[in-house]
């Protein structure tokens, strides 16, 4: 398998995990079992009045490979740029779609802005619309002490280009200012490129990923959940509704990881996977992608099944992100000319 059907393959899966996850995302696995039945929710059902809805975990994601994209033309055709500045300006269009205004003036340029489907409010996190509708100036971190998981779900993209730790974690820190929030998203950073771009099995890319950042000052409440989930996948204990929530309700950073990371090692496909990781009491959306993400990451997008894929909100949009994350760094030059030109329209260095 190739890199563009990983990462294909790792964006259309957090998308579907997210989209199966919206309509149970407030619902106890009681509820949800008298919905859906014993097996829980294992076809998308309505949420947002519509099929295969996507989440503000998709639509940030998808405006962070923005940023990151914009990053890599300005620094190709300028030189040095400020990566998180310029994610940090993505997620500021991503602000306007939801209607509300920036503390500052922000271009609304580009593309992917245009897809008249993002502008919609799809249940957007409070930290992240409140840190920022607050931030002063590009760049600036957040002033708070948040560890949500609204810093986590947005930055698999960050995995698809250098530096995925760091990357990750400064652009958590835009909106979420306790460690375990933004480094856990550097982490998920860079188990992902360790599945992509090493073709690391998961549970290789896990403990590596371990070995390298765990002792992070920071990582404590994050390295501990996930040792405790590597115990659990080695003692072949399988995920179920009442287990999952042993590990809580993955509304924080280091609670979506663990769950997303001990549904992805257990399950046999990414089907299997996903529907694990979407039933049970809590963050049902959010837990999807990131399950999502790393089984399609291993797997490509050829495992995602077909009664998800083709109603699939904005489905199109994500190919074409995941298309522009491996072509433009392999094509763009910066020394103008016609295809230079279509590049930067598409994507203007800030």
């Amino acid at each position: 398998m190739n890199r563009l059907e990983r990462i294909k393959g790792c964006l259309l899966g957090g998308a579907v995990g997210d989209a199966l996850g919206a309509p149970v995302e407030f619902l106890e696995w009681s509820a949800i079992e008298a919905r859906f039945g014993p097996q829980g929710i294992v076809d998308f059902a309505p949420a947002f009045d519509t099929l295969g809805a996507i989440t503000d975990d998709t639509q940030m994601m998808l405006f962070t490979a923005e940023g990151l994209l914009r990053a890599y033309v300005c620094g190709s055709a300028r030189g040095a740029c400020h990566v998180p500045s310029i994610i940090h300006h993505a997620l500021l269009r991503w602000l306007i779609t939801q209607d509300y205004p920036a503390a500052m003036p922000i271009d609304v340029d580009g593309w992917l802005i245009k897809q008249s489907q993002l502008w919609s409010r799809r249940a957007p996190g409070t930290t992240c619309l409140g840190a920022l509708k607050a931030s002063p100036r590009l760049g600036a971190v957040a002033e708070n002490n948040s560890k949500g998981c609204g810093a986590l779900m947005r930055v698999a993209p960050c995995a698809f280009f250098a530096n995925a730790f760091d990357y990750a974690a400064q652009s958590g820190r835009l909106t979420h200012g306790h460690p375990t929030g933004y480094l856990a998203a550097g982490l998920f950073a860079d188990i992902l490129q360790r599945i992509v771009d090493r073709q690391d099995s998961l549970e290789h890319a896990v403990t590596q990923s371990l070995a390298k950042y765990g002792q992070t000052p920071g990582m404590e409440e994050t390295r501990s959940l996930i040792e405790r989930v590597l115990f659990f996948f080695y003692e072949g204990y399988q995920p179920t509704p009442q287990r999952i929530g042993e590990l809580g309700g993955g509304w924080v950073a280091e609670e979506t990881l663990a769950i997303g990371l001990w549904c992805a090692l257990a399950a046999p496909s990414l089907e299997e996977g996903v529907i694990m990781a979407v039933n049970h009491s809590g963050d049902s959306d959010s837990t999807g992608l990131i399950t999502g993400h790393l089984l399609g990451a291993q797997y490509g997008a050829a495992a995602i099944p077909a009664r998800w894929f083709e109603p699939l909100e904005l489905r199109e949009v994500i190919v074409q992100v995941a298309e522009d994350i491996e072509r433009i760094p392999q094509e763009y030059c910066g020394y103008g000319g016609e295809f230079d030109q279509r590049i930067e329209q598409a994507y203007p260095a800030c």
